[in-house]
């Protein structure tokens, strides 16, 4: 098949697709963080170094390294972190495969944080970027990555929506309170989130290394939802009533104003157009079956015998 480098590997999707790559019969190679000093480590993106020869023979590397954007306070000092994680360590990623004598493809992740908050229009990979702290960063982590172009690489951009996983992420944040009989709707509830099932997330990616996509490719369900339907939906799931909405300042208490705004209350109606156009065929299309499949492992199942 494919020998495969991933870049991130230890998160949550990097974990998960570790395992799918090898059951469909790939060569996968972690990159692996840490010392130079270290035999078993590949880079440190942090002191700016790679290992030699660390991608020699790979046919594609996809990239989802960076500091989570879900963790933390925005304070300047985690803003500057997630910067510095995304974008100096893409441009040392992307001098780095410019050295070998095969290009590799690069499949690298980005987020649909790159529309800002854009209400009910629909969001499409030529729509422009918007504004706030996400688009920057997510325009910027995305430049670093197309500059691969320039040194023969296909490069595809893949946009993440809100992944859908049991074992971490959005879902399993709302499904605490929703447990408890407490959760509701963020805010009003209406604005836009744009998911996407861990395992047709893993799926895409591998599909993007495989097949040497190039381009900007939103990887989101082709039904997006509000956020209210989205807390509903999930809670028809466990059986539990979602009555209670939680208000905008409690967010922004919680959270500081800026990143609430950005990652909770804002509306990004997006659409996978060039991926399904590309030949991709989404799994989990309608919202209820989807958290359904997730919830009881049905999807994992399922995702192990493609």
């Amino acid at each position: 098949m494919a020998r495969i480098a991933i870049t991130g590997s230890s998160g949550l999707i990097g974990t998960a697709l570790k395992a799918s790559l090898t059951d469909h019969g790939h060569d996968v190679l972690p990159v692996t963080r840490g010392a130079e000093s270290n035999p078993a480590a590949l880079w440190d993106p942090e002191r700016n170094w790679v290992r030699p020869g660390a991608f020699r023979g790979v046919d594609s590397v996809i990239h989802l390294a960076g500091a989570s954007i879900g963790e933390g306070r925005w304070s300047a000092g985690r803003k500057a972190e997630l910067r510095k994680s995304r974008v100096p360590a893409t441009r040392l990623l992307v001098e780095e495969l410019a050295k070998s004598d095969v290009p590799p493809s690069l499949v690298s992740a980005s987020g649909v944080g790159y529309y800002g908050n854009r209400g009910d229009e629909f969001l499409r990979e030529e729509s422009p970027p918007g504004e706030g702290f996400l688009a920057e960063l997510v325009r910027d982590w995305e430049a670093e990555a197309t500059r691969g172009r320039e040194f023969g690489l296909p490069v595809a951009i893949m946009r993440l929506g809100i992944v859908l996983a049991k074992e971490g992420g959005a879902l399993s944040r709302l499904l605490v309170p929703i447990r408890l009989g407490v959760g509701g709707p963020l805010g009003s509830g209406n604005q836009w989130w744009s998911w996407v099932t861990l395992q047709d997330t893993l799926s895409a990616l591998e599909y993007a290394a495989t097949n040497r996509l190039d381009g900007v490719f939103n990887l989101t369900s082709p039904e997006p939802a509000r956020n209210r339907s989205l807390t509903r939906a999930v809670a028809r799931a466990v059986h539990r009533p979602a009555i209670f909405p939680v208000p905008p300042f409690a967010l922004r208490l919680m959270l500081g104003r800026e990143m609430a705004n950005e990652m909770l209350l804002a509306s990004q109606r997006v659409l996978p157009e060039r991926l399904q156009a590309s030949g991709f065929r989404f799994r989990d299309e309608t919202l209820d079956a989807a958290i359904e499949n997730v919830l009881t492992g049905r999807d994992q199942a399922r995702a192990s015998t493609v």
